[in-house]
């Protein structure tokens, strides 16, 4: 009985003991630029309306993401028409009411601040549409959810590569993904999306878009990180990932983030 007691006194002296706050000193570095500039032009739309967002990193416990409200923003294409993007009434919105989407133009990116020129030139590619969906009822591993297949063309006789986004009514973020044509290439492809959430009169949403091989391996990236589950406190942290846009002024203050044009497939499909 005494030996019970002690044990019983020694495992709460271990619980208390393990009560005591660290306080852990991180670096704070010098905040960067963030670049989203992904311009859609949505089937369908004339694509006049794009909007780019600007923010910079902040300290790692931080709540908020710091907008940017004093940029000069603007895309040029290879006629040097300019597209001017301007200052939201929501902080760090950018906003065009003219812009001219045109498949396989190039465009450059031009972001001035902080007396700093960033740049990126990228084309529009362009991107198949939806043939058809399918729909099974026993889908998944264990043959218990509801599986949805999205069926579309590859582009013919070129190497392509695509940016799938799925907006599932039951998840607060959606899933993304990459896809490439190397084994179907000129052939059906398609994006397979399941789940036991699913039911009758849902909704979900797929999303497509054509993007180059550099978007491609650099989304393969971004979501290896974002899919790191298995990491623990003493893991090796993740990396910073350099877009391709480019700080003409100081190379070595480079901004984070993407410059993006495709054409954008968007088909909505209700579980039968």
């Amino acid at each position: 009985m005494k030996t019970s007691k002690y044990i019983l006194i020694l495992v709460s002296f271990i619980f208390l003991s393990c009560e005591k706050v660290i306080d852990v000193g991180l670096d704070t570095a010098a905040p960067r630029l963030v670049i989203e500039a992904s311009i859609n032009w949505v089937y369908g739309t004339v694509g006049n309306q794009q909007k780019i967002k600007l923010s910079t990193t902040t300290d790692y416990f931080s709540n908020t993401v710091p907008p940017v409200t004093d940029a000069i923003v603007f895309i040029t294409n290879s006629s040097n028409q300019q597209f001017n993007f301007v200052q939201d009434t929501e902080p760090g919105i950018y906003n065009c009411a003219d812009f001219n989407p045109v498949l396989d133009e190039t465009y450059t990116l031009t972001v001035m601040y902080k007396n700093e020129v960033y740049t990126s030139t990228e084309k529009l590619l362009n991107t198949p549409i939806v043939k058809r969906v399918e729909q099974k009822n026993d889908g998944g591993i264990l043959g218990n959810a509801t599986e949805v297949k999205f069926v579309f063309d590859d582009i013919p006789n070129e190497t392509n590569h695509y940016f799938l986004k799925i907006n599932d009514p039951y998840k607060v973020i959606p899933e993304f993904g990459v896809l490439e044509d190397r084994f179907f290439q000129n052939n059906e492809m398609f994006s397979l999306y399941f789940s036991e959430d699913l039911k009758t009169g849902d909704t979900i949403k797929f999303t497509n878009n054509g993007i180059t091989l550099n978007f491609y391996n650099y989304m393969n990236i971004l979501l290896s990180q974002a899919g790191g589950g298995n990491a623990g406190p003493f893991s090796t942290p993740t990396s910073t990932i350099r877009g391709n846009i480019v700080n003409q002024t100081n190379f070595d203050n480079f901004a984070l983030g993407y410059f993006r044009l495709s054409k954008t497939e968007i088909k909505e499909y209700i579980i039968e």
